[in-house]
């Protein structure tokens, strides 16, 4: 009795500094250049996959959320045939009410007129959420995409993921005019539409110590953009 209660205290020490080394480990890593570009590697076990294309309301334009598919990560074996496929799980995102969401290496786009396919963008990120904004176009008649993703590997560990910064992009519904409007390094907080202005709110944090954390100690920024101009402009404003 007495080594097994040693030997649980030992797992819950490890486990216990496993999580303090990840929430330690900085979103930021400086190498003096703070250079956009990155190199993200490639995982060899891992294969492309779309879910069936979705249709948001009241639009023309089919959109494809394209993903990566890990054998390793599923627990299926690299050789096919030496497990079943049923243990495996074929969807890569979710859709709620007007939002795809998930760990999404591209979003393609399709008019429902049209064979031609259209990917979003040709770099490396990992889209998260994917909102069309259905009250902004009902009054304005701008059909608008609102997107959170990794677009940089911050920490140069060689991978796009949640310990990368997150940025907030737009694009109209068809996939074009996709804009980042989040300045790059600056971590997104939150972002938040207030219909009766038509204006897209958000909040980024700035590491301004350099310390490659976002902590109490750094500068919050807020800004918003009035979706109903034709031209995308983000506006910065002091509430505190």
């Amino acid at each position: 009795m007495k080594k097994l209660h040693i030997a649980l205290l030992g797992i819950t020490v490890l486990l216990l500094a496993s999580c303090k080394e990840d929430s330690e480990k900085p979103k930021v890593t400086y190498d003096g250049s703070n250079k956009e570009k990155t190199t993200v590697k490639t995982d060899a076990a891992s294969i492309a996959i779309a879910d069936l294309p979705i249709q948001m309301q009241g639009t023309d334009y089919l959109i494809h959320p394209v993903g990566d598919l890990s054998i390793r990560e599923k627990g299926i074996k690299t050789r096919y045939g030496s497990s079943s496929v049923n243990d495996l799980s074929f969807t890569i995102s979710n859709y709620g009410e007007n939002e795809i969401t998930g760990f999404l290496q591209n979003l393609k786009f399709q008019r429902i007129d049209s064979d031609s396919i259209k990917a979003l963008t040709d770099k490396p990120v990992l889209i998260q959420t994917a909102t069309y904004l259905k009250s902004v176009s009902d009054r304005t008649k701008n059909q608008i995409m609102v997107y959170t993703m990794v677009d940089m590997d911050t920490n140069k560990d060689g991978k796009l993921d949640t310990g990368d910064i997150k940025a907030l992009y737009i694009s109209q519904i068809s996939g074009d005019k996709f804009t980042k409007i989040s300045p790059s390094f600056q971590e997104l907080i939150d972002w938040n539409l207030i219909e009766s202005k038509n204006c897209l709110y958000f909040r980024t944090v700035e590491d301004t110590n350099k310390n490659g954390q976002f902590d109490k100690m750094d500068v919050v920024h807020y800004n918003y953009i009035d979706l109903s101009k034709k031209e995308w402009k983000v506006i910065s404003y002091e509430p505190v």
